[in-house]
């Protein structure tokens, strides 16, 4: 673990080297809620470990943020406690858990034998738009604002904390990563999610953020979106598109890609455009 913090009353963000990641952990009086189980069940071990340094209570309900291997991978220690998700994050990791764990074996060989031993283990408890969850007297809310770093992205908000998870949705010191995103779609997301911050953003992954942080990653994904948008409509090359992107060079071409991908109606649903000014 690269440290952790108390962010909010009994409200806790563990942050491991692995990936930059940030963990969330809600303390009640009789039990605690995990956001988020990592990349295996070494790495879910690490985190039963490192809540021992905060309470002995039991781990009575997790939470998956959306269907990626490094947020769901590690459900499997926390069993019995029930799983929340978005009910295709459940179909997500059914369906793509298999080709997840051999992509990532590929790029990190180092991690191979721990994702061979994965068991993959959907959420049981599903949502479409929201939910609350009582966590030993403390109400925690679950809701789906949107598509965005993936179509099944849920935020977890706190609010006698004044604390929001937002998995990633948002991440604090690089770009996000777009591979299974809406790029349309995410900025009308995150505004959404601005719209319901009242203190402290634990970002997936990198610092823990505010209002300030979440202003400025929504104006990096709306650039994103017009970029693309100016390219599909013609008005822009994509090489040009790439030179003004608020990425590097290197990290500009996925996310418009994928939003050309997006607006060619390749990603299923139509894209949500966000309207401009009245004239």
């Amino acid at each position: 673990m690269k440290a952790l913090v108390e962010v909010g009353l009994r409200v806790f963000a563990l942050r491991y080297r692995f990936y930059d990641q940030q963990i969330g952990v809600v303390v009640g009086d009789d039990g605690v809620l995990v956001i988020d189980t990592r990349s295996s069940h070494r790495q879910a071990d690490e985190i039963l470990r490192d809540i021992r340094t905060i309470t002995a209570l039991p781990v009575s309900v997790v939470v998956n943020t959306h269907g990626h291997h490094d947020h769901a991978f590690g459900n499997r220690v926390f069993r019995p406690a029930p799983i929340w998700g978005h009910r295709r994050c459940a179909i997500m990791l059914t369906a793509t858990g298999d080709r997840q764990r051999a992509e990532v074996a590929a790029n990190s060989p180092g991690l191979a034998d721990e994702l061979a031993s994965v068991e993959i283990d959907p959420p049981d408890q599903t949502i479409d738009d929201t939910a609350t969850i009582d966590v030993g007297g403390r109400p925690v809310e679950l809701r789906y604002l949107g598509r965005g770093h993936t179509d099944n992205d849920i935020v977890v908000r706190v609010p006698d904390a004044g604390v929001l998870f937002s998995g990633d949705l948002l991440e604090n010191g690089a770009p996000p990563y777009f591979g299974d995103g809406y790029p349309i779609d995410w900025p009308a997301t995150v505004e959404m999610l601005a719209s319901m911050v009242d203190g402290a953003v634990v970002p997936g992954h990198g610092d823990v953020g505010d209002a300030t942080f979440v202003a400025a990653q929504l104006a990096d994904l709306r650039a994103i979106a017009g970029l693309a948008g100016q390219v599909h409509r013609g008005d822009l090359a994509i090489d040009d598109a790439i030179k003004r992107a608020p990425f590097p060079v290197g990290a500009a071409r996925e996310p418009l890609e994928r939003g050309l991908a997006q607006l060619r109606g390749e990603l299923g649903e139509p894209a949500v455009v966000e309207r401009g000014p009245s004239p």
